[in-house]
């Protein structure tokens, strides 16, 4: 199929079919079912595949720039998500508690730390923020990590 076409046809599926595309093409699900992201994502892979990647100059170039940058040597300077020093809520999980949780066939580790939850060297003031960042979707972060069990409805 034409390369046109066939970007064309990614941005009329409907998102299962999209979803799956993108699994097809970089072997993981995506992290967002966000339409407009996917479809540009399997746009850019498909063109990659077929018309060749980044020249050698560019992708040596690349590799000079990313040596160039400074990145942060600090657990606080690697915060992203505003943990501040913070008082636990009651109910919190103490401070070096380490919550596990399988997904999507990958091991989490999140463990609690002053000012809030370090997951993969980032520090995230709230559970819900972690598994935010875990699933790239809305989750409550208790739950998410099974602190508590989901109400039932009657």
């Amino acid at each position: 199929m034409e390369i046109a076409k066939e970007i064309e046809a990614l941005r009329e599926m409907p998102i299962p079919d999209l979803v799956t595309r993108y699994e097809e093409l970089y072997g993981r699900p995506p992290r967002s079912k966000n339409r407009e992201h996917m479809w540009k994502r399997c746009a850019w892979k498909i063109q990659e595949e077929r018309l060749g990647g980044l020249s050698r100059a560019a992708k040596d170039r690349l590799e000079e720039l990313i040596s160039e940058i400074d990145l942060p040597a600090t657990e606080a300077q690697r915060t992203t998500t505003g943990a501040l020093k913070r008082p636990l809520k009651p109910g919190d999980p103490p401070v070096g508690t380490v919550l596990t949780r399988s997904w999507h066939g990958k091991e989490i580790q999140v463990r609690v730390v002053e000012g809030g939850y370090e997951c993969e060297g980032v520090v995230h003031k709230t559970l819900t923020a972690a598994a935010l960042a875990i699933t790239g979707s809305h989750w409550n972060g208790r739950l998410f990590f099974g602190l508590v069990e989901r109400r039932r409805t009657r």
